[in-house]
């Protein structure tokens, strides 16, 4: 791939499986902000830190927030493991 000037960049593929969720996505969001084209495999296999049952209270409050006039509306949150990292990595 040839970018705008003239210089080759390669896509990285990084493999996701036993990285800290946090970790990962900082050092991921950087490289893209860089310009580095980045393709992540095994989503589904990242970790997270702390216990089940304090994870599983934050993602049952996380999927509690909802808007007042029209839940529909949003937010949306995203229950596939790839969207979750492509989320925290967005911010």
């Amino acid at each position: 791939m040839v970018s705008g000037s003239g210089v080759c960049k390669r896509v990285v593929v990084v493999d996701a499986r036993h990285h800290m969720l946090g970790r990962l996505a900082s050092i991921l969001a950087k490289e893209l902000l860089n310009g580095q084209r980045i393709v992540v495999v095994r989503c589904e296999e990242i970790c997270l830190s702390g216990g089940l049952v304090r994870q599983k209270m934050k993602y049952l409050r996380f999927l509690r927030k909802r808007m007042n006039t029209k839940p529909s509306h949003g937010p949306i949150h995203f229950r596939a493991p790839a969207k979750i990292l492509w989320r925290t990595i967005r911010g």
